[in-house]
């Protein structure tokens, strides 16, 4: 978590100084403020560095969203929960928590591949910014070319008049981004109906008998979701479930 913590900060900081010295660049010289020497030797003002950090901070749940497996865990564990019909356990604090530990442990390799080929040589004034940013844009593209339907990816790329890619490194990450999202939602959506097909017949069940006993008055609600929750205790529903999300992804 300090590995990815450190990531995050470098690509902000360097961020950061790309915008000051786009700042200097295109007007006067404030010396307003406290100023700093960045990577390559490039010099900002700590208040416009403060600014574009807040603003990129403000930017990383969508990234986290729209660029990591946490859509679809956070929908079946979201579909589990109605499946089990506990309306508020877990909450909806402790399944965020649980996708973001998830998704950074599937994440950390890109992220360390990111670091690696993007940062450190931004860090040490190898690269300059753009450069930077296309060195540390394959391994996440690789990421989502791995999940993402040929169908989405036809879709958006006829949306946008895109020519036809001759191999995978040729797609644009415009196009491959909203097809990533599409193809996540789909492939939770298919996630959570299966879950919920075994505590449906439940379900069926317990109204079949209640119903047939004259049982009128008493919900079956109330006597299938214990069952729901023993057998899932039961058969180690956790661990199996986490564990074939796990395993979809590798």
């Amino acid at each position: 978590m300090t590995r990815l913590l450190r990531t995050f900060l470098s690509v902000a900081a360097f961020i950061a100084v790309c915008g000051s010295a786009s700042a200097h660049s295109s007007g006067p010289h404030n010396h307003a403020g406290l100023h700093w020497s960045g990577p390559a030797g490039v010099s900002g003002s700590v208040p416009w560095n403060i600014v574009v950090l807040l603003t990129l901070l403000t930017l990383l749940p969508a990234l986290v969203v729209s660029l990591t497996p946490f859509t679809r865990l956070l929908i079946v564990f979201h579909f589990l929960r109605q499946a089990l019909g506990t309306q508020t356990a877990p909450s909806n604090q402790t399944l965020i928590g649980l996708s973001l530990v998830l998704t950074y442990f599937l994440m950390q390799p890109v992220g360390a591949s990111v670091y690696e080929s993007a940062v450190v040589p931004f860090q040490r004034g190898q690269v300059d910014l753009w450069a930077a940013a296309e060195q540390g844009t394959p391994p996440l593209r690789h990421f989502m070319l791995k999940f993402v339907r040929e169908k989405d990816l036809a879709l958006f790329l006829e949306i946008a008049q895109a020519p036809r890619p001759a191999r995978p490194d040729d797609v644009p990450m415009r196009v491959i981004v909203p097809a990533y999202i599409l193809s996540e939602l789909k492939t939770g959506f298919q996630i959570g109906a299966a879950l919920f097909l075994p505590f449906l017949v439940i379900d069926l069940v317990v109204a079949a008998v209640t119903t047939s006993i004259g049982m009128l008055q008493l919900p079956p609600v109330v006597i299938s979701t214990p069952l729901k929750i023993m057998l899932f205790v039961m058969v180690d529903g956790w661990n199996l479930l986490v564990g074939s999300l796990l395993r979809s992804f590798t």
